[in-house]
């Protein structure tokens, strides 16, 4: 039916062209720089032309290599057409072909004819006119390469089907320029892929033949098995075999045979490997193919022995890791990770001879203090891995500009933008008990918006910090009047407005404004945030602390280094990095780096999850409206 179709197409393109002519060309194989002024000087010579176009690239007005030429009338186009084609200019001879609206005929393949295996004097007008005695020529093409020489290959289409039959049958085998040409259909590049590889073949590749070997030797051995009509040993520039050639039969029973009889056959003292020769893309592709699957073996046979390491000490390099872990079995290897430089970037790999000594391994390493620093040991994964675990892990995070749940217990974090959270505190205030030192003489006093009940959604408990026995200083010393109740209530809806706009309330205003006794609002004065502590004196805390002021602990070192990172989502992130080992949440805290990296990948999943969130949104509400 769709040969029906397309035939169909064709014939009524032809009658309308033949019924009404065609005043538009189309000119292809143009060198890059031709212009529509040399065109029209060109074309103006036939007939007056009534424009020309050279089509452009849009972005970069560079020529696409075609043009469009239109006359008055029929007849100078198909003047233009026979006198023209061919034509140098800029030294590349243009190709000039009737233009029609519908490509669906030129994609199709109706009636292209393919040849191959053409003498490289042969040119397009030559192929034209050996070809042009069949029917009416559409189209005629040689492949050329970058150098402008001829591939050995062209088209040529023909108006009808017809035509290229005749044509297939009376030059398919013919010498053209004492060289044996193939003619047949021409089939397009995505049919020939969809394609599978067909057990039948003609033609052989023979690989580790000596050097010795000749073009006759190798008819000589192959043509017991079938009639041959070439043989050839491959050789490179300087007339030296390259050990390998190609034997074509006359027959694939022939080609079928000589492969089963020679393949791994003693020739002096090479063995011969005999196959079907294969393209290069079909060779690349199955050895790809090979090649995955014997490293994913290879992967899942050592999956378990092999332990990816961080934090390692600057001065670990692989002997020093080689005698860390040889107390726990064989190492197969063992690798430090270095820059361009030659520094260490920290992280390595020692791969067992048995997963049973790597999780050994694993249990005794972990932790461990190696120089300054406490060594990490995990299972090694590969990124596509990890990537979806992580993925998998944080699943239930929803899209930024929601509020995800705060690790329980944890002071220091401030909701951000757009709306707040729960109970949630400001980062330096922490909850009660929890409180930095204050210096003495400071008092604090909690505040509640009006409407708002402890423990309520939105209750939040900012501090006020007054020193005992001065009096408030008034903000700008202007007084203002009204009832100060009003007044601080209007101060609490704008601060949660603040919030609810993804205003940052810690950027407006640590903490909402209080009154005094008159009703003036007075300077709120911040709790200062406490500083960080040297990893080491951190590390013995930790050692001792119970699992809850752990995370609470490595929380208020954390949240000040990420905020510095990701000022925005800096509560989602720090949350996600303290659901790591703690030796890795120790190694971003001493590395910012690391820190970087880690922030980085947080958000990448982060964004992935606001993503499918937002096409689960737009599925549903149009499942609604359906």
């Amino acid at each position: 039916m769709a040969t029906a179709g397309v035939a169909a197409a064709a014939t009524a393109v032809a009658t309308a062209t033949a019924a009404f002519g065609n005043v538009s060309l189309y000119v292809g194989d143009l060198e890059e720089n031709v212009n529509e002024s040399q065109l029209y000087d060109l074309f103006s010579q036939v007939a007056q032309v009534v424009s020309v176009r050279v089509c452009r690239d849009q972005n970069k007005r560079s020529s696409l290599g075609y043009a469009y030429v239109n006359y008055a009338n029929p007849q100078d186009a198909a003047n233009a057409k026979e006198i023209l084609n061919f034509t140098p200019l800029n030294g590349k001879p243009i190709r000039i072909m009737y233009s029609h609206r519908d490509p669906s005929i030129r994609r199709s393949g109706y009636a292209n004819v393919f040849i191959k295996n053409l003498d490289v004097s042969i040119d397009n007008k030559a192929l034209q006119d050996t070809f042009a005695a069949f029917g009416n020529v559409l189209s005629c093409k040689v492949a050329l390469d970058s150098t402008g020489q001829s591939k050995g290959y062209g088209f040529v289409q023909f108006e009808n089907e017809e035509a290229a039959q005749n044509a297939i049958q009376r030059l398919n085998g013919m010498l053209l320029n004492d060289k044996q040409v193939y003619v047949g259909l021409f089939v397009r590049r995505q049919e020939r892929a969809h394609k599978s590889v067909s057990p039948k073949f003609t033609n052989v590749y023979v690989n580790n033949l000596s050097e010795m070997t000749t073009d006759e030797d190798l008819k000589k051995v192959f043509g017991r098995y079938g009639t041959i009509t070439s043989a050839i040993v491959v050789k490179d520039s300087n007339g030296k075999s390259r050990c390998f050639g190609f034997v074509n039969f006359q027959i694939a029973d022939s080609a079928a045979a000589a492969v089963e009889k020679l393949n791994g056959t003693t020739n002096g003292d090479k063995v011969w490997y005999v196959g079907r020769a294969q393209k290069r893309s079909e060779r690349e592709a199955e050895l790809k193919t090979k090649f995955e699957q014997e490293r994913i073996s290879r992967y899942e046979k050592l999956r378990a022995a092999n332990l990816y390491l961080k934090n390692l000490d600057d001065s670990v390099n692989d002997e020093k890791l080689k005698e860390l872990f040889s107390e726990f079995g064989t190492i197969t290897s063992c690798k430090v990770m270095l820059d361009p430089n030659g520094v260490s970037k920290g992280s390595g790999f020692v791969a067992f001879s048995l997963p049973e000594e790597a999780t050994r391994a694993l249990n005794e390493m972990n932790g461990k203090m190696i120089g300054r620093k406490p060594l990490y040991v995990a299972v090694a994964q590969r990124k596509d891995e990890r990537k979806a675990r992580l993925q998998a892990h944080f699943a239930q995070i929803r899209a930024p500009g929601a509020m995800s749940p705060l690790p329980s217990g944890i002071p220091g974090y401030h909701p951000g933008p757009p709306r707040l959270g729960p109970q949630q505190l400001y980062y330096g205030q922490g909850t009660p008990g929890l409180m930095p030192p204050q210096p003495a003489g400071y008092s604090f006093q909690q505040q509640i918006y009006p409407g708002m009940r402890p423990g309520g959604p939105n209750f939040i408990m900012p501090y006020q910090i007054q020193r005992q026995g001065q009096p408030v200083r008034p903000m700008g010393g202007v007084r203002r009047s009204g009832n100060p109740q009003q007044m601080q209530q209007s101060q609490g809806l704008r601060y949660l407005n603040n919030a609810r706009n993804g205003i940052d309330p810690s950027v407006v205003s640590m903490m909402p404004m209080s009154f005094d006794a008159s009703g003036m609002p007075v300077t709120p004065i911040e709790s200062p945030r406490p500083g960080p502590v040297p990893i080491s004196t951190l590390t013995s805390a930790l050692a001792s602390a119970s699992p809850a002021d752990r995370t609470r602990m490595l929380g208020e070192q954390l949240y000040p280094l990420v905020e510095s990172v990701e000022p925005v989502h800096v509560s989602k992130v720090t949350g996600m990095l303290l659901e790591m080992d703690q030796t890795e949440v120790l190694h971003l805290i001493e590395s910012p780096e690391a820190l970087k990296t880690k922030v980085a990948e947080a958000m990448a999943v982060l964004q992935e999850v606001a993503a499918r969130s937002d096409v689960n949104d737009k599925l549903g509400s149009l499942a609604l409206n359906e």
